[in-house]
């Protein structure tokens, strides 16, 4: 199975099998199936399974040990029939979520060759995983409800329930009535309602008034009136 994986890297997603398909990583005198390498950085640790074999997120413990020491985020583990791509994280210990699944026996031939792109020598050598991580997590249920659950898109959203039903509701009974529409998962996933109020718009303070005079220029001291004394032609 690792020998056909080596081939389909190779001829369909763009890969040297000779210079970037290898199987150098060794840990407790086991070795990583694969490891992607591009411009002899690793970008990939692969576990292969047999086709026959049913994928378990703990068939990664092995290669997750050997990714934390070598701060190594991206851990693919495929039967060449599911596809199982995940991301991993090392600040508290090792943490992985799965950011990907695909099963070429069930779901949409066409689908499937969109999503795996993302796995081509092309998208690999742009950091295309990482962009692909970080829109995971922007349409991720946790990023969305942050922006669902505002004071100002409550409001927004209170205004056009009245607009079509005539009712005005209280904010909290909204957000409640919103999280009810989520899956038991979803709802799992993001916990209690915490809506987040809108910050105040600073305020502008006022330009003090004056009265002034057009055409008269300002002076910074006010000069007292001169007397002007009308001198007497001399008398012959």
């Amino acid at each position: 199975m690792v020998l056909r994986l080596v081939k389909m890297f190779e001829d369909v997603f763009g890969y040297d099998a000779f210079k970037e398909v290898t199987r150098e990583a060794q840990l407790r005198d086991k070795y990583v199936d694969l490891m992607l390498k591009i411009d002899n950085v690793p970008r990939l640790l692969i576990e292969v399974k047999a086709p026959g074999v049913a994928l378990r997120d703990r068939q990664i413990e092995q290669a997750q040990n050997y990714a934390s020491r070598n701060n190594y985020q991206w851990m693919l583990l495929t039967n060449g029939i599911e596809w199982n791509l995940y991301h991993l994280t090392f600040s508290e210990g090792i943490e992985y979520e799965r950011a990907l699944h695909i099963d070429l026996s069930e779901d949409d031939l066409a689908k499937c060759a969109a999503s795996l792109d993302v796995l081509h020598r092309k998208s690999l050598g742009k950091g295309g995983l990482d962009d692909f991580w970080a829109c995971q997590v922007a349409l991720s249920p946790a990023s969305i409800s942050k922006a669902i659950f505002r004071e100002d898109v409550l409001n927004a959203i209170r205004r056009n329930v009245k607009k079509e039903t005539g009712r005005t509701m209280d904010i909290e009974d909204l957000a409640e009535s919103i999280r009810k529409m989520f899956s038991q998962e979803t709802r799992e996933l993001i916990g209690p309602v915490k809506i987040r109020l809108t910050p105040a718009a600073p305020k502008v303070p006022k330009k003090p008034t004056t009265d002034v005079q057009p055409d008269v220029c300002p002076t910074s001291e006010a000069e007292p009136p001169m007397d002007v004394k009308e001198e007497s032609s001399p008398q012959d």
